[in-house]
């Protein structure tokens, strides 16, 4: 059924523009004075390359969605617009949970908090706020524009800009008038809660050289999934001990059955000043604060029904974050010069259920968890060996760039500037088991089995610059570049705890990691030297260090991976007329290595990406059609690749080569007056050139002991799928003192791989295509509007990612999808 509706929907789709698109070529033959231009309104003014320029007149592949196209379509997060995109894809766990990748660039396993930094660079206004650990999931409302650029965009936005930059750029105070609105919606979602938000901004002139904009929000969105009964049984047909009281192997969840438990609210706000100094010198100080709280999960379990799960444990997340930021811009002479700093300070808590990975170890050993590995309490008997975790992150970033630009008219011009940041994350994780003895605890954390507590600080220092020089009037080059440093680190503690009556490993068997690799004052291990001094711990909060180096004199460093290098961008741009214009350029994006937190794996080394692109940009039928497209080829050398190893231990190393083909386009028709049609789509092709090893092999055979082939040659790179479409339509027409208007969104997506890995992606299953649509209809007039609208009006399970919860687990996947269909009416007013 759902394959016949999305047929459905295409070819309406389809059918809908060539009906209207008729017309317009149509006019061709017509005066130009009758043919519809494109509102100026629609004319967007990006800052892509550092300056202002008009959307049509930069040389890269680039899409902008405006203030009129974000609230027209009622987008206020990061998946909503994202659909818009059609060279961006992303992996999701929960909202704020979100890894993004760009073009194809994605070898899945990303978004860990001590992983790789992310590929795709994520901007507010001039500050970066990409994080270790997930994207930044902006609230977007009172929104200027968000400018997505595809392709390295390394020479002005950095090492997390390797496949891509996406920018949230906001509105800014202005101080020629007051001004505000106040925006508010109610929903409904189908087989589950009311959801709704209300939004609202002010912008008060405080005199003729400053003004202040503040904003608020508070969002709620209901919950769909069902947490429903069921029961786990553990082997306890040879049990080593006793069993506890009331412990029988079996055991149930009717304590956290419940309907519709994934909901998640959202509120905060976000105040800027703005302050003319003179004529010149501007300063915009800005805050923002975002809270987000999330019950349940997003994902659910096919094998147990539609939309439900079987939970054990509470699952909850609570994040928050807050960032002041400072821009000035002036002049000096003809020259503009800009000074942008900011920092920011994200936490997030959470607490989830771990009964899977419980429940795989237990048919994974021969006698179960309770003969196996003898889980027992203080008294020796065998106790439920279901785990809970608590876990929390602690991100800090700091960025500063300063940077110069000559006059944008001249012949000869340039960009060039200074950058820094450093990001930090004080990394636990805590693996509970009720009742769990003394002795089988990481030591100091009485029922704690496992500990990760760690210090993660990555730091970037950069210098870069482009020039741009006019050959012919019509005829431009440019060339840039970044020459970097990057310096990252990671100290602390991972695993298990040892018994103090015992020999140097707990009860669990295990003496690879955790207390029995901590630093002794000898420079040695517990391990191998059980009776020396144990090193009190570096990162406060752990019983002791396992991961650093031992320095000498009782000093534990961290362990490093630092480098430095140089990125390139080349690009020559013909405009052959006022309305075509061509482009072609090669350019280098990278990432920075880093540190495995298993201390006993190596380091990673960098990746690099090379993009081979020539686009076009055309404004047609005076004005009423805007056709752009890019057609690329990037190599990705030795990717970084982050998989769950031994015990479930992310671990990264760098796989082999990947080359990516592609095409992107994007169109915005206007062909009669109060009809607007925009349509963007892209086709990817990402595949591994030589075999992916388990153990990092430069030969890629994938031979010697204990290696073997993950992923073979010519395997599709996953997550990003090999078509991404989408088109909307808006009709507005008068009615009386009202405009009436009619809105549509169609976006679809082929299917995609959930892994790299071969073994993996095929226990895992591949995320299957799918179609969406979202229609409105409402009304504006002078200082009120209203709209009544349906989101996913098929009530289609876009899948947007597949996971497992740990390396052995061949069963129990868990399928995130969209909200199901979701009815509602909204309203503003303006004042």
């Amino acid at each position: 059924m759902h394959i016949t509706k999305r047929r459905i929907a295409l070819a309406t789709m389809l059918a809908s523009v060539a009906v209207i698109a008729s017309p317009a070529l149509a006019q061709d033959q017509a005066p130009a004075e009758t043919r519809p231009a494109i509102d100026d309104s629609d004319d967007i003014i990006v800052t892509a390359q550092k300056r202002e320029e008009n959307l049509q007149n930069v040389p890269i592949s680039i899409q902008a969605l405006g203030t009129k196209k974000l609230d027209q379509l009622n987008i206020s997060n990061f998946a909503e617009f994202s659909q818009l995109l059609p060279s961006v894809s992303f992996q999701s766990s929960q909202p704020g949970l979100t890894t993004v990748y760009m073009r194809g660039v994605a070898s899945g396993g990303d978004g860990n908090h001590s992983g790789s930094l992310p590929s795709v660079g994520v901007y507010l206004d001039e500050q970066p706020v990409t994080t270790i650990g997930g994207t930044l999931d902006v609230h977007v409302y009172d929104i200027a524009r968000i400018e997505s650029l595809s392709g390295p965009q390394g020479t002005l936005y950095g090492a997390s800009s390797q496949a891509g930059t996406i920018r949230i750029i906001t509105n800014k105070p202005d101080t020629t008038g007051f001004s505000g609105a106040v925006d508010a919606e109610v929903n409904t979602v189908k087989g589950g809660g009311v959801g709704g938000k209300v939004e609202g901004f002010i912008n008060a002139p405080l005199s003729d050289m400053a003004a202040l904009r503040v904003v608020g929000f508070y969002q709620r969105d209901a919950g769909y999934i069902d947490n429903v009964a069921g029961t786990r049984s553990f082997n306890v047909s040879a049990p080593s001990a006793p069993l506890a009281a009331g412990y029988t192997g079996t055991v149930n969840n009717s304590a956290f059955v419940k309907k519709n438990f994934n909901t998640n609210e959202v509120y905060g706000g976000r105040a800027a000043l703005k302050v003319d100094l003179d004529d010149n010198w501007t300063v915009t100080p800005t805050v923002i604060y975002q809270q987000q709280k999330t019950k349940g999960i997003f994902g659910y379990d096919k094998s147990v029904g539609d939309l439900k799960v079987q939970r054990f444990a509470p699952d909850t997340r609570k994040e928050r974050f807050v960032q002041a930021a400072l821009t000035i811009e002036g002049k000096v002479g003809n020259w503009d010069v800009t000074y942008a700093g900011a920092y920011l300070d994200r936490t997030a808590a959470q607490q989830s259920d771990y009964t899977d990975y419980a429940e795989i170890y237990d048919t994974f050993y021969t006698n179960g968890l309770a003969g196996d590995l003898y889980f027992t309490n203080a008294a020796g008997r065998v106790i439920d060996p279901r785990q809970f975790v608590v876990s929390t992150d602690h991100f800090k970033k700091m960025s500063q760039e300063f940077r110069v630009a000559s006059p944008q008219e001249d012949r000869f011009r340039i960009v060039a500037g200074l950058f820094y940041q450093r990001q930090s994350n004080l990394i636990h994780q805590d693996y509970q088991i009720a009742n769990l003895a003394p002795a089988m605890s990481v030591n100091g954390y009485a029922g704690t089995l496992w500990l990760t507590q760690q210090h993660r600080v990555d730091k970037d220092y950069a210098m870069f610059g482009e020039a741009s020089f006019d050959i012919l009037p019509n005829l431009t080059l440019t060339g840039g570049g970044r020459a970097f440093i990057y310096d990252n680190s990671l100290i602390g503690f991972y695993g298990f705890g040892r018994n103090p009556a015992g020999e140097p490993y707990n009860g669990v068997g295990s003496s690879g990691t955790g207390v029995a690799a901590c630093f002794t004052a000898s420079g040695s291990t517990v391990r191998n030297d059980p009776t020396g001094t144990v090193l009190p711990p570096v990162v406060a909060g752990g019983p002791c260090t396992n991961l650093g180096v031992y320095l000498g004199n009782g000093v534990i460093a961290p362990k490093k991976a630092s480098g430095q290098g140089f990125t390139h961008r080349l690009n020559l741009t013909w405009k052959a007329t006022d309305d075509l214009l061509f482009y072609g350029t090669w350019s280098r994006g990278f990432r920075p290595g880093g540190i495995n937190r298993q201390g006993t794996l190596p380091p990673y080394e960098p990746d690099y990406l090379t993009n081979y692109e020539i686009g076009f940009k055309t404004t047609l039928l005076d004005g009423a059609l805007r056709f752009n497209g890019a057609f690329y080829l990037q190599d990705w050398k030795a990717f970084q690749f982050s998989f769950l190893g031994l015990n479930s231990l992310t671990q990264i190393q760098n796989g082999s080569n990947a080359r990516i083909k592609g095409v992107e386009a994007d169109i915005n028709l206007q062909p009669i007056s109060g009809l607007t049609i925009t349509a963007s789509g892209a086709y990817t092709d990402a595949k591994t050139r030589q075999n992916i090893c388990n153990a990092a092999d430069p030969t890629f055979a994938c031979t010697g002991p204990g290696n073997f082939i993950l992923t073979p040659g010519g395997t599709t790179l996953p997550i990003t799928p090999k078509f991404k479409i989408n088109g909307t339509a808006r009709y507005t027409i008068p009615v009386g003192s009202a405009k009436v208007h009619f809105q549509g969104l169609i976006a679809h997506q082929s299917s995609a791989s959930s892994d790299v890995r071969v073994i993996p992606a095929a226990a895992l299953g591949r995320l299957q295509g799918y179609t969406t649509g979202d229609f409105a209809i409402g009304a504006e007039f002078d200082k009120f509007s209203i709209e009544a609208f349906v989101q996913n009006a098929w009530d289609e399970r876009a899948e947007l990612s597949r996971s497992q919860s740990c390396s052995v687990c061949t069963q129990r996947n868990y399928t995130v999808v969209n909200t199901p269909r979701t009815i509602g009416v909204r309203a503003g007013a303006k004042f």
